[in-house]
């Protein structure tokens, strides 16, 4: 039977990974704090704090692949002195947020990447990982760089942000959508690759990105899988910035928004996973999933991205007055 150590499979991905691997047919040892939760039922589970000496010494003696998700470089460094000698295959999951220029459509993982000068800032942690992973390996390991990743669970709250502010129906502000791109993977075609991978022995790079979407054709997603029937309100970029509304994530946001001159971080090639056996359900699936996901969750929860019914009513109390 294949041996499986996932490095974090307790998150959201990390989880979801072990699940799949499980699937597969592997035996999977899950390695994490537990903070973020649970590891599925049947994966066995070793507690450890990564950044202890001997965080690894109750892992086992072999695996046939190992997959790394943290973000901290120095935990991915000592990851790989303490067991890359007893994996036959290496998984680093990176991040498509590496790349150094997000202005120019259709690049691929030939382009430049940051230089890692400050470890606390996520980008910079990803490359530093990342070169930690082929110092030790060369070039017999896996780097997976995702896109934004979305499916049920999801705890970031961005792509759900809209299944749920559509579904709860009125005025939705929504940013000007001409040249605006949307590009995802879903949560469990990229685990299923993930798992197929490294049983297939892939390595190299890639960016595991599905088709890129306009926004306007996501939004008309959302609103077939909701049967929204209000009104999609366009605000201009300045008057949301002026209003305190933020870019892509976080509090006060409009998740997925992103500058129009950053518009290739939503429009990847994505020819290499492809070539390398990924795969990407129809978005309408992935909406549907995510619909029936925030509904069992709750559409008017507190959420960490995007605009709460106040902070909306205040945009749309300046854009229509009166």
């Amino acid at each position: 039977m294949r041996r499986v150590l996932v490095l974090g499979g307790t998150g959201w991905l990390g989880r979801t990974i072990a699940e799949a691997a499980m699937r597969d047919g592997a035996e999977v040892t899950c390695l994490a704090r537990g903070a973020s939760g649970e590891p599925p039922a049947g994966a066995r589970f070793v507690r450890a704090d990564r950044s202890a000496v001997d965080a690894y010494s109750a892992v086992g003696d072999a695996w046939d692949d190992v997959v790394e998700l943290a973000t901290d470089p120095a935990h991915v460094a000592a990851a790989l002195e303490a067991l890359s000698a007893r994996a036959a295959h290496w998984t680093t999951v990176s991040t498509i947020s590496v790349y150094a220029r997000t202005d120019r459509a259709g690049d691929d993982e030939d382009a430049p990447v940051v230089e890692p000068v400050d470890p606390t800032q996520y980008a910079d942690a990803k490359v530093a990982g990342e070169r930690a992973t082929r110092r030790a390996r060369g070039t017999d390991a896996l780097v997976v760089r995702p896109g934004l990743i979305v499916g049920p669970g999801d705890p970031s709250d961005r792509f759900g942000y809209w299944a749920a502010r559509l579904d709860r129906g009125g005025d939705v502000v929504t940013p000007v959508l001409e040249d605006r791109a949307v590009q995802v993977v879903d949560v469990t075609d990229l685990a299923e690759w993930i798992v197929r991978a490294g049983r297939a022995g892939t390595v190299g790079t890639v960016d595991a990105v599905g088709p890129s979407t306009s926004m306007r054709a996501f939004l008309d997603e959302v609103q077939a899988a909701t049967g929204f029937d209000g009104r999609l309100v366009a605000v201009d970029d300045d008057s949301l910035l002026a209003q305190g509304v933020a870019y892509w994530a976080g509090p006060a946001s409009l998740p997925l928004w992103i500058p129009v001159s950053e518009v290739g971080f939503a429009r990847r090639a994505g020819r290499a996973f492809l070539a390398a056996g990924g795969t990407a359900r129809p978005l309408a699936e992935t909406v549907r999933r995510v619909v029936e996901d925030e509904r069992a969750r709750g559409v008017g929860r507190v959420r960490r991205s995007g605009l709460t019914d106040a902070e909306e009513r205040r945009v749309l109390d300046v854009v229509r007055p009166g």
